[in-house]
């Protein structure tokens, strides 16, 4: 029965090797919190919360989930006594929301708990397979010509699906541009909630490229707005920011507010309310992906164990380290080979952590103690 008497968290930025664009704002670094968790046996996981550092994305922010880790998730977890990792969200079931900040602690608990068991954390979550279809996602570019080098680029490298994000002024005409590139290429489009149902005419006219999905066009909280396009288009809709939650998933499950969902693992709270959604969303027949927050090595392998799950069935945002960061924190790096990610067989996250990295670059160190 494992229980956490240590705590660490560090606050950690690195710069992306290529600057991203979305709807609502531009990037060229990224910082989150690695976390550290340690039993009395001194045996160790990590785990990774991979907030945004500006509300654009959703309300929490790294300033935030450092807080409510500190104050409140972290005293909850020193010294309690859980057997499975699945029992550890029970501990928090009294903090609202604050989903971000929780998968942290939680990745960390799968990863200490499964190298304690000598299980890989795929195959402790019921994950089956040994490979992961990886996809890439693009930002807006200055012009469409840097657009078509980036998408060219990553087809290549043998990357068969790419999301490209998309806003107003910046839609069907680089999306035609990519799709007349490549005609065989499975592309969707990601608008990270930036329209209005009164600019429905843009998505009418995405229908006729032959896309994937159209993700998240309208405001999370806009689940009828979403189903009345959902039954206007061939093209299927996928959610993302309007779930972070099981019972936001049924009620867009009853709607018919899309037929896919993109699940990530920090926007659910962790591992275990991701599965759960994967499992929901499979028996109400949506198909489910695996999408990504930009995430360093711990959370990109946990999205590695994850998207394991057999109703992943679609390429997920898993990519190669390499395509946001020149040096990651973890060894092995994650990488992809022909768009294809392999699932880590070694114990627990199967990457280790480079600990003395993480302490020098850290701007901010957090220490909790049973």
């Amino acid at each position: 029965m494992p229980r956490v008497t240590a705590i660490e968290a560090f606050r950690v930025s690195l710069p992306l090797v290529h600057a991203f664009q979305t709807s609502s704002h531009r990037k060229s670094h990224l910082e989150h919190i690695l976390v550290r968790v340690r039993d009395a046996d001194g045996a160790v996981g990590w785990g990774e919360i991979a907030s945004p550092s500006d509300p654009y994305y959703c309300p929490e922010t790294a300033d935030i989930c450092w807080l409510t880790l500190e104050r409140y998730l972290g005293p909850a977890l020193l010294g309690a006594a859980w057997d499975e990792p699945t029992e550890v969200g029970a501990l928090w079931a009294r903090i609202r929301g604050h989903h971000f900040a929780k998968a942290g602690p939680e990745i960390a608990c799968w990863d200490l708990w499964s190298r304690r068991t000598g299980l890989p954390l795929a195959g402790a979550l019921g994950g089956e397979r040994q490979t992961i279809e990886a996809g890439v996602s693009l930002g807006i570019e200055p012009a469409v010509a840097d657009l078509l080098i980036q998408a060219g680029r990553y087809a290549a490298e043998g990357y068969r699906r790419i999301k490209l994000k998309i806003a107003p002024g910046w839609d069907v005409e680089p999306v035609r541009a990519v799709r007349e590139a490549h005609p065989g290429l499975a592309l969707h489009v990601d608008a990270n909630g930036a329209y209005t149902e009164e600019q429905e005419d843009v998505f009418t006219a995405l229908d006729h490229f032959g896309l994937t999905m159209i993700e998240q066009p309208y405001a999370p909280g806009a689940l009828a707005a979403h189903a009345r396009l959902q039954s206007r288009l061939e093209t299927a809709v996928c959610l993302d920011e309007s779930v972070d939650d099981l019972d936001q998933l049924d009620t867009a499950l009853e709607l018919g507010a899309g037929r896919v969902l993109n699940i990530k693992v920090s926007r659910m709270g962790g591992l275990a309310a991701a599965r759960a959604a994967h499992d929901r969303a499979v028996e109400g027949g949506w198909q489910v992906w695996c999408g990504g927050m930009h995430e360093f090595g711990v959370g990109r392998a946990a999205n590695v164990a994850i998207a394991s799950l057999p109703g992943f069935t679609l390429p997920s945002d898993v990519s190669g380290s390499d395509k946001y960061y020149a040096h990651d924190v973890v060894e092995p790096p994650i990488r992809a080979t022909d768009g294809q990610v392999p699932v880590p067989s070694a114990p627990g996250l199967g990457h280790e952590v480079d600990e003395a990295l993480v302490r020098r670059i850290a701007s901010a160190t957090l220490s909790l103690e049973a």
